[in-house]
């Protein structure tokens, strides 16, 4: 058993790595082709070079996206042509049970599983961030319409409006306007800084101006006072203004958690960052829910030539889960569904489809 074990992960993970370079290498030069017209303009500095630099940097992104397909195009290659040169049969009568050859399978997926989690967790928030960052620095800011980012914190009795305009190349801010109002929703405090970066004890804010909007017994008064640097304590991180700013879904699982437990706690809404982290969750089990649904392709009978026609249909079958999954995020987010059940949904719905065709076919071969 174990040399057939060792046989089909051989033949599965030299499939999908194939799979995968093949979707990569497209994806490369669709990014690159995109990249070009940006490539030379006046004063920009932006060459060839950085456009590879940034272009190599959403490597990982594009891994983590097509790592499922491509185990599943893989997997459905490896078992249609091991049941088509009739190796799967031998195999069989080799004592290769339907339970087995179900386990095996699943030894891969979950190596790949892990393998999707770590590059989806800790690979494509550091890449992801210093490709935008990298065209940043030479095309101009990162940023989100014209106003940039809202966020809220409450601390000292007091709610905060923060917005951030956008984020620079060397990943400080620009455009800060701090709001501070009371319980009964008066102005009290108003920040305003053009400038501003990250530190361990808050914001440091450079060419600070604050207005102070107070009341006593002549009636409302307001003070102004200028600094050249202020620190702002606050518990607004940098992967918050990020999360703000940038996509949600290249973001570390934890800061997903994090952030989305800070929106709550500051009476907002967090369901799409809370999709968003179930998804994260659930995307990497997806590489289980596709070798599953490739295994009963080694337990059809193939007649020479036939074997492309089963092959596309596990690849629409496959496009199709993608296609539930998004579909299914989409909806969760309109219609306000719980959102463990948006993420996992479409994996619970194919898992079940797929275990029902092995188990047919295993009944009726």
């Amino acid at each position: 058993m174990k040399t057939i074990r060792r046989l089909i992960h051989a033949e599965v993970l030299q499939a999908v790595g194939f799979v995968a370079l093949g979707f990569l290498a497209l994806f490369l030069f669709f990014d690159l082709v995109d990249e070009l017209p940006q490539v030379g303009r006046s004063g920009s500095g932006y060459r060839i070079a950085q456009a590879l630099g940034y272009v190599l940097l959403l490597v990982p992104s594009h891994l983590y996206e097509v790592l499922p397909i491509a185990t599943l195009i893989g997997t459905v290659f490896v078992m249609a042509r091991l049941a088509q040169s009739s190796e799967f049969t031998i195999l069989r009568t080799s004592g290769l049970s339907p339970a087995r050859a179900l386990w095996t399978l699943l030894q891969v997926g979950m190596l790949l599983t892990a393998s999707t989690f770590l590059i989806g967790d800790y690979v494509v928030p550091q890449a992801n961030r210093a490709a935008q960052l990298l065209k940043a620095s030479y095309l101009g800011l990162i940023t989100v319409g014209q106003t940039g980012a809202w966020l809220k914190e409450h601390q000292d009795g007091l709610s905060y409006s923060v917005n951030v305009r956008a984020l620079d190349g060397d990943g400080s801010m620009q455009g800060i306007r701090v709001f501070a109002f009371d319980a009964t929703g008066r102005l009290q405090l108003q920040i305003q800084a053009p400038r501003a970066r990250f530190a361990p004890e808050g914001w440091v804010m450079e060419d600070v101006t604050r207005t102070y909007f107070t009341r006593d017994d002549r009636g409302p008064r307001v003070a102004r006072a200028t600094d050249p640097r202020w620190t702002w304590q606050t518990g607004l991180t940098a992967e918050m203004v990020s999360a703000a700013l940038l996509n949600p879904e290249r973001m570390k699982a934890w800061d997903l958690f994090v952030y989305q437990q800070h929106l709550r706690a500051n009476g907002q809404s967090a369901l799409k960052y809370e999709i968003a982290f179930w998804r994260k969750v659930f995307y990497p089990l997806s590489c289980l829910v596709m070798v599953v649904l490739a295994l009963p392709f080694a337990y059809l009978h193939f007649r020479s030539g036939s074997i492309t026609s089963y092959v596309f249909g596990g690849v629409m079958a496959g496009i199709s889960f993608f296609l539930l999954n998004n579909l299914f995020g989409y909806l969760g987010t309109v219609q306000s569904w719980s959102p463990w059940l948006a993420a996992a949904a479409p994996s619970l719905v194919y898992s079940m489809l797929s275990l029902g065709a092995f188990g047919w076919l295993v009944l009726r071969r």
